[in-house]
């Protein structure tokens, strides 16, 4: 074996260009490393400009799969967000804040501020309102009676069960002079509140309502508007509902919903965003034309949240 070659004895005072271009490169690398691992670690929350070249998978719960406003809208999330948006589909509203809450779901667009108040309330949840849709008036429908006055004495009456809706639907009977609340009624009354009455209440599951009064086994029903679109119920058969555009109507705007570590993701505030793009809003009034769209940003939103959540757990001591 040859002995190794003698190195050559170093410069004084110099150093080889070949060592400070080595160096430079490792330098430009480690940089060129830490942006890479800091835009990867922060892409969930960035991306939610139009342009981002990074595309997305976002799962949306909602009740109304069906409707036409929804295909609209998830083609312009893909070309204006490059976002691709999955929806579930939940027939009974019991069960979107749960998946939402457990990760099924990215967010969910089904209920109003009040309903979304008394779960977190209730479950002891912090979802957020980080977007709105509109209001829906909550109409008493019936197929036989024009009017409620020509509903006959102790006539069944089915009202949706859940304890939001619930209190809804008996403050529009008592308008309705059906029945009187215990104290003019609120936003948490129960069937309990109820002091005098010309019907017989029957509560029943939301998604249920509706096909009752189709089945003939009550004389009216208060339906819920995506309930009664799925069964075909005509808003012709409405013979009495709330005022959707009244100051009164503030807890009742419909919202999208996400994780409070997710109110302020780009990517989702953006999406809740779109819902208001004037190709969605037209497709959304022929599909549901008795609604009254609502614009309202996600902080007026949380801060009628907070508000209503007060309420709640104040009617709840």
């Amino acid at each position: 074996m040859s002995a190794a070659p003698a190195l050559p004895e170093k410069p004084k005072g110099k150093r080889p260009i070949g060592w400070i271009v080595a160096a430079a490169i490792v330098v430009v690398a480690i940089v060129v490393a830490v942006i890479v691992g800091a835009v990867r670690s922060g892409g969930d929350d960035a991306g939610a400009a139009a342009g981002d070249a990074k595309p997305k998978t976002v799962t949306i719960g909602v009740a109304d799969k069906s409707l036409s406003y929804w295909s609209t809208y998830t083609k312009l999330a893909k070309e204006k967000l490059n976002v691709t948006v999955k929806l579930t589909n939940f027939a009974d509203y019991s069960l979107p804040n749960p998946a939402l809450k457990d990760g099924q779901v990215d967010l969910n667009q089904f209920q109003h501020i009040q309903y979304l108040a008394d779960y977190n309330v209730t479950s002891d949840d912090d979802l957020q309102p980080i977007g709105s849709t509109a209001v829906y008036p909550l109409p008493l429908y019936s197929t036989k009676y024009d009017e409620p006055s020509k509903l006959p004495a102790n006539a069944k009456v089915a009202i949706p069960n859940d304890s939001i809706n619930q209190a809804r639907a008996l403050l529009i009977l008592q308008a309705a002079d059906l029945i009187t609340l215990k104290d003019g009624g609120s936003a948490f009354s129960t069937t309990s509140d109820i002091e005098t009455k010309k019907v017989d209440i029957q509560p029943l599951e939301a998604s249920q309502t509706a096909n009752a009064l189709q089945q003939g086994s009550v004389a009216a029903a208060v339906v819920n508007n995506n309930f009664a679109t799925a069964a075909g119920l005509p808003i012709s058969d409405a013979i009495y509902q709330d005022d959707p555009s009244s100051a009164s109507a503030a807890p009742y705007v419909n919202v999208f919903a996400a994780r409070d570590e997710d109110k302020d993701n780009t990517t989702y505030l953006a999406l809740a965003k779109l819902f208001q793009d004037e190709s969605v809003q037209k497709v959304f009034a022929k599909d549901l034309p008795e609604a009254v769209s609502r614009d309202e940003s996600a902080s007026k939103l949380q801060s009628e949240l907070a508000k209503v959540e007060q309420d709640a757990k104040a009617a709840k001591q």
